[in-house]
């Protein structure tokens, strides 16, 4: 009996309002943060993957969370701007915060808790993703691993961002320094982002976070931070920690990097190959880029013209349309023109496709 009682509580929790028809969006899609790591009274951005949901990309969302507390309790109907999301393209949605700001929480407090769990909606609640829950890594345990660097994740992409660690008091020179410097390369540097002292935005970029205690913390995204080109392929990042001035570094290090597999092609197709004006014709869209979940189509036959659209996901946007009903009563048809594009306006299709006569 306990445990049914604890079930309904928790729906309760995870269903804020129910006196309002609700729209489910559907499930977020992946979810990563930047930096990869973080401490929790350090700012971090996350971002969400709602390619898969039925959420337009017009539309203003925002975060309902209540664990490690509630920021925006009481207002399910009506989101406070500070719970607001920006859009960053392609369905991808983001949120700023320092933890421990944001939940006025302390780090043990946030810790101790059950992690972030949320759901993602629009500003009155009438539209809600399925209950999602941002994963934090936890990397305390690196201060006492006796390890000089460690990456997050250990194999990185180019498209990804990376954390790397660094424990200074391993190597002689860096007690004391003002600054520790990343000077890093990709593919045994074919393509470099030096350490230069004597330029201070160059200095600056290069500048790891001070951790306290001889720790240090770098975070970048490949691709951003060397300026690689479209369909580049990263196989390692080659690097040294340098003190400031050059007074001390790390000696080489190396992290190979992930295998960067690029996604599969679309792939679009019309079924049955063959039918008549007394058949259904089906489309279907495989391996959709991000940001499309809906093909829109026009259909000419003769002279009468048949809209419509079908939604789906990234994986899969499949549908039929009943040429039995559409095309009643239209005597001598042989062909019909039909044209398919997508929720971003880009043609996917413009054919005609001949009919079969029937006896």
């Amino acid at each position: 009996m306990k445990n049914f009682i604890y079930t309904i509580l928790l729906v309760l929790l995870m269903a804020p309002n129910f006196t309002q028809a609700q729209e489910n969006a559907g499930a977020v899609g992946p979810m990563s943060s930047y930096p990869v790591i973080y401490k929790y009274d350090e700012q971090v951005t996350w971002y969400f993957d709602l390619s898969g949901t039925t959420f337009a990309e017009t539309e203003d969302l925002y975060i309902w969370i209540w664990s490690p507390s509630e920021p925006d309790a009481g207002n399910w109907e009506n989101s406070s701007d500070f719970a607001k999301l920006t859009h960053v393209g392609d369905k991808i949605w983001s949120f700023t915060l320092t933890p421990t700001a944001y939940f006025s929480k302390t780090p043990e407090e946030i810790a101790a808790s059950a992690g972030f769990w949320f759901r993602l909606k629009n500003k009155n609640g009438s539209k809600q993703s399925d209950v999602a829950n941002m994963t934090y890594t936890d990397f305390s345990s690196f201060y006492t691993a006796n390890e000089m660097i460690k990456s997050y994740p250990a194999k990185p992409t180019v498209d990804k961002g990376v954390s790397i660690l660094f424990n200074s008091n391993l190597v002689p020179g860096f007690a004391g320094v003002p600054s520790v410097h990343f000077h890093s390369g990709l593919n045994d540097w074919a393509v470099k982002q030096e350490y230069q002292a004597w330029l201070p935005d160059v200095s600056e970029k290069t500048k790891l976070k001070d951790l306290g205690n001889g720790f240090y913390k770098m975070d970048l995204l490949p691709q951003e931070y060397y300026g690689t080109e479209p369909g580049f392929v990263m196989e390692n990042i080659v690097f040294l920690m340098v003190a400031k001035d050059w007074a001390a570094n790390s000696g080489d290090q190396v992290i190979y990097a992930g295998e960067y597999i690029p996604p599969p092609p679309p792939v679009f197709r019309f079924f049955p190959l063959q039918i008549s004006q007394k058949d259904f014709l089906g489309m279907s869209r495989k391996n959709n880029e991000s940001g499309v979940n809906k093909l829109l189509y026009t259909i000419t036959a003769g002279s009468k013209i048949i809209n419509g659209e079908f939604s789906g996901s990234t994986n899969e946007i499949k549908g039929f349309v009943n040429l039995v009903s559409e095309l009643k009563g239209i005597p001598n048809l042989t062909e019909i023109h039909v044209l398919v594009k997508d929720n971003k306006d880009k043609t996917i299709s413009d054919t005609t496709i001949p009919l079969k006569t029937l006896d």
